[in-house]
């Protein structure tokens, strides 16, 4: 690759918006690779074809993938999605990785083969590209579910001449979730004793994804700065800071980005009424709308709004422990989400308590999650911790004022007002404690009842705000060019 030249970027993800999706990771592998291809680049996005992704495909090609002892067919399907380049509406590829036997199910995870299931999606990626015709400068690598990619490019196919100058980029969106499964792994991987070692795959008897893909990638970045930071140490590492420290010089952070034609107040077909800086007032009739449509009264008070997974990541102890404090507030509420049984049992027995001033749905619903973004006044995500959230830039978007801990991307993309009156776009705390959280809460109810032209100004400010991809793109194709060079610099030493 020469200097200032674009880059062939195959873009590989467990789930890609608007295909498949059970977080963030689909927004961004959704998101990310069209606007690097808007920006002149070649790029192929690469994902599994689930049993829910039923038509609008063509048949690429088909061939064997060896799984251990025994073949399993892969057929390569394929589509396009859209995006916009310098006024024109362009195409992107989108390839699926199809095979009844791993993917005709319902759902995405959770399978007792889910070890099987990815080393053969990760096989098929790498035995795929010469079929398809396609010599990528860089293989970015999402989460878990691809970390075995650069393993096997590092070990096995790198001898091959097709794929000698290929890099690897590796993003961990979620340290949490590494894909740590038995030793029987190496079999399926048809890999030898040589690579379950402790410096490489192997992690407490097991072998482990996410391992491989930190161990074997060229570049590793995690999804906010401040997150890249955290996981050197060992309150987030989850038992991987030894590594991240030892390859700390390859260590990156980015924050992500959100689609602006997707997330658009000013044109959004699922909220109630558009609006945008220049008629933020408008903002206020999707309030009442929301208020009518979950069965709240119409009121001006505060509306605070939740859009989550439930799970213990997300703070909702701190919200649960307080609930009685927050309703005493005058306030009203609504939860969007579906998790773990036990949040959403306390959500409605809560709803229940106060049923004129709390709603809780528990559902996937895109439509009313826009709406409850767009509609409410304040959006919480106290976690406990976050690699980069989405949610928070979501409900900037829509001039909702976030109400976070500062920890991870929440960090780097909140700032509180009370500390900074000027810059100030939201209301943060650092302890996870529920104390500190309902402090955060109260000071943003007091700026809204009794300061209305500075939550006027809140609300200008989170519209004004740009958090969309271009700026984070760019500078992954900085870290793209860094893998490059670090590929060619070795191929110079060998």
């Amino acid at each position: 690759m020469q200097t200032g030249s674009k880059l062939k970027i195959l873009y590989v993800s467990a789930e890609v918006s608007p295909f498949a999706k059970t977080g963030g990771l689909a927004d961004v592998a959704g998101s990310l690779p069209q606007t690097l291809a808007a920006m002149g680049n070649d790029v192929r996005v690469v994902m599994p074809r689930y049993k829910t992704i039923k038509s609008g495909m063509s048949y690429v090609a088909d061939f064997p993938v060896v799984m251990g002892d025994r073949r399993e067919t892969c057929i390569v399907r394929e589509t396009e999605t859209n995006y916009k380049a310098d006024g024109k509406t362009m195409k992107m590829p989108v390839y699926f990785i199809d095979s009844y036997h791993y993917y005709d199910r319902e759902g995405i995870y959770c399978y007792m083969d889910d070890a099987d299931r990815f080393v053969f999606f990760c096989k098929a990626v790498l035995e795929m590209l010469p079929r398809i015709n396609f010599q990528p400068d860089v293989i970015h690598c999402n989460d878990w579910h691809t970390g075995p990619i650069c393993l096997l490019l590092k070990e096995k196919y790198k001898r091959y001449p097709f794929y000698s100058n290929m890099s690897a980029v590796f993003t961990i969106h979620n340290l949490e979730y590494q894909g740590h499964f038995s030793k029987d792994t190496l079999r399926v991987l048809n890999m030898g004793e040589d690579v379950f070692t402790p410096e490489k795959a192997e992690f407490y008897g097991g072998f482990n994804f996410m391992k491989a893909g930190l161990v074997y990638t060229d570049i590793i970045n995690a999804v906010s700065e401040t997150y890249a930071e955290e996981v050197k140490t060992e309150r987030y590492g989850e038992k991987m800071e030894g590594l991240l420290n030892k390859r700390a010089k390859d260590l990156y952070g980015i924050v992500n980005g959100i689609s602006y034609e997707e997330f658009n107040p000013a044109e959004d077909p699922k909220i109630y009424k558009n609006y945008s800086l220049e008629n933020y007032e408008d903002k206020k009739q999707n309030k009442y709308a929301l208020q009518k449509e979950v069965g709240l009264p119409k009121s001006d008070k505060p509306l605070i709004g939740i859009v989550h997974r439930l799970t213990a990541q997300k703070g909702l102890d701190l919200i649960l422990d307080v609930m009685d404090e927050i309703m005493e507030s005058d306030v009203q509420f609504v939860l969007l989400g579906l998790g773990d049984p036990y949040y959403e049992n306390k959500f409605k027995e809560y709803a229940e308590k106060y049923p004129d001033k709390m709603k809780v749905i528990i559902e996937f619903n895109v439509t009313l999650a826009q709406r409850i973004y767009s509609g409410s006044d304040v959006f919480l995500m106290p976690s406990r911790f976050e690699p980069c959230g989405l949610g928070q830039l979501i409900s900037l978007r829509y001039g909702t004022i976030p109400i976070v801990r500062s920890t991870g991307g929440l960090a780097d993309t909140v700032l509180d007002f009370n500390a900074d009156e000027k810059q100030g776009n939201g209301f943060t705390f650092t302890d996870y404690t529920s104390e500190a959280f309902l402090n955060a809460l109260k000071r943003a109810i007091k700026v809204y009842n009794q300061k209305p032209e500075a939550w006027d100004m809140l609300i200008q400010r989170a519209l004004e705000s740009d958090f969309s991809w271009k700026t984070s793109a760019e500078k992954y194709l900085k870290l793209y060019k860094l893998a490059v060079e670090k590929q060619e610099a070795k191929e110079k030493l060998a």
